[in-house]
């Protein structure tokens, strides 16, 4: 070689859709929460107006369907971005698992799992136990945990948690 060295820069991906807009949540058992619901948009089960799902602590499912984007052959690589999550997510497409994320960035390669036509996308998102304590401490509230001491003041601070997006497809982009 001629060059003691050589850089090759990492590819960004481009995205190619935003699956933005409402999303079937269904609710683990016995957990204070509905057992499912529908959200609008994404966003941090900590806001929801309703206290059953922001105290929720547990793991919810968010279901929801898409189209392959542009000329995106079923098959190939495409990376799905989840883009914040509280706290682990595992992700199946069309029923088969393609990976599990625990920290940013929530990227995972979903083309091999895609066929043509319509994808059932499933996030199965755990959050931590915090927010369910945090709502324990309520006043009025009926207790769902036990805990020896208490941990968590009412006015403590809830953790981000659920799937709070933007959720993405990527495509391959190029070296820069």
């Amino acid at each position: 070689a001629t060059n003691p060295s050589v850089e090759i820069r990492r590819a960004e991906p481009v995205m190619l859709a935003e699956l933005g807009g409402a999303w079937d949540v269904v609710f683990q058992q016995g957990r204070g929460a509905p057992a499912s619901a529908r959200l609008d948009a994404l966003q941090s089960l900590g806001n929801h107006g309703d206290p059953a799902i922001r105290y929720f602590s547990g793991t919810s499912v968010y279901t929801r369907t898409f189209s392959l984007p542009g000329n995106q052959k079923a098959g190939a690589a495409l990376l799905l971005d989840l883009g914040q999550v509280g706290d682990v997510a595992e992700v199946r497409v069309n029923g088969k698992s393609v990976g599990t994320v625990w920290k940013a960035p929530y990227r995972l390669d979903i083309g091999a799992a895609t066929v043509p036509g319509r994808n059932t996308l499933e996030i199965h998102v755990a959050n931590l136990w915090v927010n369910r304590l945090i709502g324990d401490a309520q006043p009025g509230a009926t207790k769902l945990t036990f805990t020896t001491l208490p941990t968590y003041r009412p006015d403590a601070p809830l953790r981000p948690s659920g799937l709070m997006g933007p959720v993405r497809l990527l495509g391959p982009g190029a070296n820069q």
